[in-house]
């Protein structure tokens, strides 16, 4: 069990760099814009490599981190605001919207807050408590903020991406809402997770 534990990180490694590749040979996107939507994932294995022994995260951050992985990648494939099944619910709803988006941004509150989470009680002399669960969520908002301002000097350099990169299907408040189901996804993230991950960090890893 242990060993296969130990190798979990490299099937989902695997598993997560072929679908990378795959996603990039024909997107419905054009290249750019999957450029664009896929490099947090090709910059977050760049950083895993060479850190995994030094630094071995817990199992359910790398599932996580997998997870959010694919999400980008299918953002990327079809663009967020064209992704099929969500084009199905919104015609068969008959909602305002394709709200890809909203899960992407849902999630990008979500996994991040884990690995905020698991670096500062390894890293830092933070323990589990009240400032932990505020400064997590801190640092998921600035995230979500950052990554707003990067879509913006994006579209400025580059129009003609503009609008796929961004995705806000003609919402004014599209910013708005994403940094909310950023702070969303942090909060319902260490509420159902926390438990969960600190006895990850405890069997795993011998942090109290």
């Amino acid at each position: 069990m242990l060993n296969t534990q130990r190798q979990e990180p490299l099937y989902l490694l695997i598993a997560v760099s072929l679908f990378l590749v795959a996603s990039g040979i024909d997107p419905v996107a054009d290249r750019y814009t999957w450029f664009l939507e896929t490099a947090p994932v090709m910059i977050g294995i760049a950083l895993l490599l060479p850190t995994y022994k030094a630094f071995p995260l817990t199992p359910v951050l790398y599932r996580l981190l997998a997870i959010h992985a694919v999400i980008l990648i299918i953002g990327g494939f079809y663009t967020y605001a064209e992704v099929p099944l969500f084009n199905w619910l919104r015609d068969t709803y008959e909602l305002s919207r394709n709200h890809y988006d909203r899960v992407g941004h849902f999630a990008q509150g979500f996994i991040p807050a884990i690995l905020a989470r698991e670096i500062l009680l390894r890293r830092s002399p933070l323990q589990e408590g009240k400032w932990l669960f505020l400064i997590v969520t801190s640092i998921c908002l600035a995230f979500s903020a950052l990554y707003e301002m990067l879509e913006w000097w994006t579209a400025l350099i580059s129009e003609e991406a503009a609008e796929a990169f961004l995705g806000t299907q003609g919402d004014h408040w599209d910013t708005q809402w994403d940094m909310f189901l950023a702070l969303i996804g942090a909060l319902c993230s260490q509420l159902l997770l926390g438990p969960f991950h600190r006895r990850q960090l405890q069997s795993h890893l011998n942090i109290n």
